[in-house]
């Protein structure tokens, strides 16, 4: 390692990566549908007499169209760059989430809507983004995919007030207008400037044409990687499942609806948090151990929310349990992957493990809402939840130590 290409130094070089990272992962196809799907829902249950659970059911479409979206954007970032693949997306994403403004009470559109967000918006997952960031950093790895998916938990704090003043000024339909705005105007300029493909660029922290680790085909025949598809699949539905009914899930349990909109916002300051905290603790000890203490400590907040009388202390250490917890599971995923199967079809491999971490993100609304149709209440989702998230990140712990790849990228 040369002199001068400590930790610090991979900021100083890295700094725009991490930037237009946290923009574009913050503005893209992974949080803006989950943290904004309960605001707009009550309006088009209205409007449209649709239940909750079909309201929700468009992330499922979305998490169907991910199983083969993901890996494929994973395998086209490994062969044409991620920087193309994000530049292209972006907007594509951002013209598409507007479209569902033109709503007309077809759940059929309603569907395809959201099957050509999640196609044309797939370039702006975390597999893009952190690819990149984990070229540019090795001491810092997990520090800096922190602050670069820390864009998610911002945007769930930010999201709040603005849509809710869209949608007060001029309808829920201008409120998708609005979003749909935001990856054109402020992340896609952000990535044309400073987002580079730093396995070929000249002042890469870690370059090299042949870096170490699994293929792809090795890499799916890894306990390892069943262990982690296995495990992320559960604790994604069981984290997932919540945010998007939070506001009934809230308002089932007593609480009025000014005070539901100062504790929502409560997730994207926790995500904030648990993104750099944990990102920090990910680089100073074994990451298996600092998994499965943070993701699942929601299982206390999942008890906690089957409540029927939640005064404001309970109800807000329950949301900041799993906005902590949302904030650590995309760092823990990808920082397992470069540290357990390497960097060599990093855009690959975790294509395939966002499968997985997809289909649980994308059916817990889901199941959650069919709960609350079923039974006007939560509890049943909330506890097999409880019981879950403990069991699921237990299992992290049977991972071992790191591995050692011989030709591993060496710092420059």
């Amino acid at each position: 390692m040369a002199i001068g290409s400590g930790k610090y130094s991979e900021f100083r070089r890295g700094w725009q990566i991490v930037l237009a990272s946290l923009l574009g992962i913050g503005l893209g196809l992974s949080p803006m549908p989950f943290y904004t799907m309960g605001v707009f829902a009550p309006h088009m249950a209205k409007e449209f007499g649709w239940s909750i659970g079909e309201i929700m059911g468009g992330l499922t479409v979305t998490t169907f169209m991910v199983l083969w979206a993901g890996p494929a954007i994973g395998v086209l970032a490994g062969r044409i760059g991620v920087r193309r693949v994000a530049l292209a997306s972006l907007p594509l994403f951002g013209l598409a989430f507007m479209t569902l403004g033109l709503s007309s009470g077809s759940l059929t559109q309603y569907y395809l809507t959201w099957a050509a967000i999640a196609t044309l918006g797939a370039g702006t997952l975390p597999i893009t983004w952190t690819k990149a960031v984990n070229h540019w950093f090795d001491r810092s790895k997990g520090l800096a995919l922190g602050l670069s998916l820390m864009g998610t938990g911002l945007f769930g704090i930010a999201s709040k007030p603005y849509l809710a003043w869209l949608i007060g000024a001029f309808g829920w339909r201008a409120g998708y207008v609005g979003l749909g705005l935001l990856p054109i105007l402020i992340a896609l300029p952000t990535a044309y400037l400073l987002f580079r493909d730093t396995d070929t660029h000249a002042d890469a922290v870690v370059r090299t044409t042949t870096p170490g680790g699994f293929t792809l085909r090795e890499a799916l025949g890894q306990w390892r990687f069943l262990l982690l598809a296995s495990a992320l699949l559960p604790i994604s539905y069981a984290l997932g499942g919540p945010v998007p009914n939070l506001e009934v899930i809230l308002k089932g349990g007593g609480v009025d609806a000014a005070t539901v909109l100062t504790l929502t916002p409560l997730v994207g300051l926790a995500s904030i948090v648990g993104r750099i905290a944990g990102g920090w603790l990910l680089d100073r000890f074994w990451a298996p151990a600092v998994a499965f203490v943070i993701l699942s400590l929601p299982g206390i907040s999942c008890w906690l929310l089957t409540g029927t009388a939640l005064d404001y202390p309970t109800a807000a250490a329950a949301i900041v349990l799993i906005g902590f917890a949302l904030g650590v599971e995309y760092d823990v995923m990808a920082f397992f992957v470069a540290r357990y199967f390497g960097l060599r079809s990093y855009a690959a491999i975790y294509g395939m493990l966002y499968v997985f971490f997809s289909l649980g993100a994308g059916f817990g609304p889901f199941g959650f809402g069919r709960d609350y149709d079923l039974h006007g209440n939560y509890h049943l989702s909330l506890t097999i939840s409880c019981v879950v998230l403990v069991v699921a990140a237990a299992s992290f712990l049977l991972l071992g130590r790191y591995r050692d790849f011989a030709d591993e990228p060496v710092t420059v």
